[in-house]
């Protein structure tokens, strides 16, 4: 029963007004709900945007000053290891040499000064400094300096330790007179002897937070690295769930060249830049989480569609609204049309049986009279006025005079009966509404039978409803005829003409829902060869119409 009740309600959508609402609503939110999209996209595709720009300008940005960080330890190398002074001192050490303490203070007052003036005058440098590989020299601070002390260094435990270091401390002098806070990089060189030989190693330093100064900026959803070509992570600002990230990109540069890509995964929208430094054989990440942007965009379009489902909802509302009534316009423009149509006539024939019934009457035919005077009154009501609202007092008496008239038509008579209260005789109720039930009732219940039958009206007020039961004890109908009936009625399936198809009864119902509302409307019930009871629920109003004279 419940899938019934859906498909009823999913068949009623598609109603004329419904049709029509559809139509309207798809040519008006179409093109609204492609114009969101595209901008929707095309917010997302600018914060991308942005974000792949802002990456781009800061891969140069670091990667230019990387490089200049990295040609000025090269330039502070090549400058110490071509100081000959240095290197014979070196070279001496090596030899097991001795020299003279004043070759050493001269050596120590003008090259060694030189030297760390060098140095004093980068900014960017922490240090450079050369060490002996062996203990046979004296020490000149903060150039020279002996074997044993290079060994404090960590990197200097390496079997070769030439190269890049990253990530150890200043550890040559106790950490009560030198400062270790600091992380260092440094760019460790050989410096040769005649023969090849490792005389010593010059070591140009600069703190890493200098040397890599975008992995060090604290910017809130950033975060950088420096990997080797391997894609180990040598050092910087990531955590578990951040490397997870990134370890999709681990694959070789293609041509060595900078690369950004857009990830999303998980909630989780970042833009990742990647750039080589060739010299230090690595690849330096940033990684812009761009979350926060994607998700108001996100917001933004899902309120949108919120919002526009709201109004797309009132906006059916209204225009179903806007269209019933003029459904309701038309059905009584339609009915004033007919009915002015047919008032010539009917005037004439109005006439005709006045002039009839005076000649009944002159001749003492007065049964002849009485059913021309019904009839009189019958076409007196229906040319009044057009189709709207009567007191159901005019509307029964109407019925009483088609009764009165169908009686002189068949051998049986119908015999009508009223139960109904004083006080619901102003009820408001469509005029010609009544009528076509009660000739449902005698042309398809009691002519088949065609005996004395009583056709039972009753009327009664409950929960604010008008309610009439129009009721006869004629042929009924078995439940498969009822369903069929009951489905016609509510515009379920289509008019096929002929008779016995309710149609007088589908325009009564149609006519009710367009005046009063989809809650009003008409309920058949009925048993073969028992009764046949037809319900109509109007709201209770009292019609101040004035009565049809």
């Amino acid at each position: 029963m419940k899938i019934k009740k859906y498909l009823i309600k999913f068949v009623n959508l598609f109603r004329i007004n419904s049709k029509f609402t559809f139509i309207i609503l798809a040519l008006t939110f179409v093109p609204i709900a492609i114009f969101s999209g595209v901008l929707f996209y095309n917010l997302e595709h600018d914060a991308i945007k942005e974000s792949h720009n802002y990456m781009e300008s800061k891969i140069l940005r670091d990667l230019g000053r990387i490089e200049t960080n990295i040609e000025s330890i090269n330039m502070s190398t090549r400058f110490f290891l071509s100081d000959e002074g240095l290197v014979s001192i070196l070279t001496d050490s090596y030899n097991d040499v001795d020299v003279d303490t004043r070759s050493i203070l001269e050596f120590y007052n003008s090259e060694i000064a030189d030297l760390e003036r060098l140095v004093n005058n980068n900014p960017l440098l922490y240090s450079v400094r050369v060490f002996s590989v062996t203990d046979n020299v004296q020490e000149m601070m903060p150039i020279l300096y002996s074997n044993s002390r290079m060994h404090k260094l960590e990197w200097a435990g390496s079997k070769d330790p030439t190269g890049w270091h990253f990530g150890y401390y200043d550890t040559i002098f106790s950490s009560l007179i030198s400062d270790q806070k600091n992380e260092l990089a440094s760019l460790v060189t050989k410096v040769e002897g005649y023969n090849k030989e490792a005389i010593g190693y010059v070591e140009a330093v600069m703190t890493m937070e200098s040397m890599f100064p975008g992995i060090y900026e604290d910017i809130e959803g950033e975060w950088s690295f420096f990997t080797d070509y391997e894609g180990n992570v040598i050092f910087g600002k990531t955590n578990e769930d951040e490397q997870k990230i990134v370890n999709a990109f681990k694959t070789p540069l293609e041509d060595n060249k900078s690369q950004i890509v857009y990830y999303k995964k998980g909630g989780k929208y970042v833009t990742i830049g990647r750039y080589p430094v060739k010299a230090m054989n690595g690849v330096v990440y940033s990684v812009q989480d761009i979350t926060d942007n994607i998700v108001a965009v996100y917001r933004r379009r899902n309120m949108f569609v919120f919002i526009m489902t709201i109004v797309l909802l009132l906006t059916a509302v209204l225009i179903d609204r806007m269209v019933r009534n003029f459904q309701k316009q038309v059905l009584e423009k339609n009915s004033e049309i007919r009915f002015l149509q047919n008032q010539i006539n009917a005037h004439f024939i109005y006439n005709i049986l006045e002039a009839i019934k005076m000649m009944a009457e002159i001749d003492e035919k007065y049964e002849i009279s009485d059913a021309i005077t019904s009839l009189g009154k019958l076409m007196r009501y229906s040319i009044k006025s057009a189709l709207g609202n009567v007191r159901l007092s005019e509307e029964l008496e109407y019925i009483k005079n088609y009764v009165l008239l169908i009686n002189l038509r068949y051998d049986f008579e119908v015999i009508l009966s009223f139960n109904i209260p004083e006080e619901l005789m102003d009820q408001e109720i469509l005029k010609m509404s009544l009528q076509p039930i009660v000739e449902n009732a005698v042309l398809h219940g009691i002519e088949p039978v065609a005996e004395d039958t009583t056709v039972y009206i009753k009327a009664w007020e409950e929960d604010n409803n008008f309610k009439i039961e129009i009721t006869d004890s004629g042929r009924g109908m078995d439940k498969n005829t009822l369903d069929n009936l009951m489905r016609h009625i509510h515009g379920e399936i289509e008019e096929t003409g002929g008779s016995g198809n309710g149609i007088g009864l589908k325009n009564v119902e149609d006519r009710i829902k367009l005046f009063y509302g989809d809650e009003y409307g008409l309920s058949v019930y009925s048993e073969s060869f028992k009764f046949t009871k037809v319900s109509m629920v109007l709201p209770r109003k009292s019609s101040n119409r004035k009565s049809i004279t």
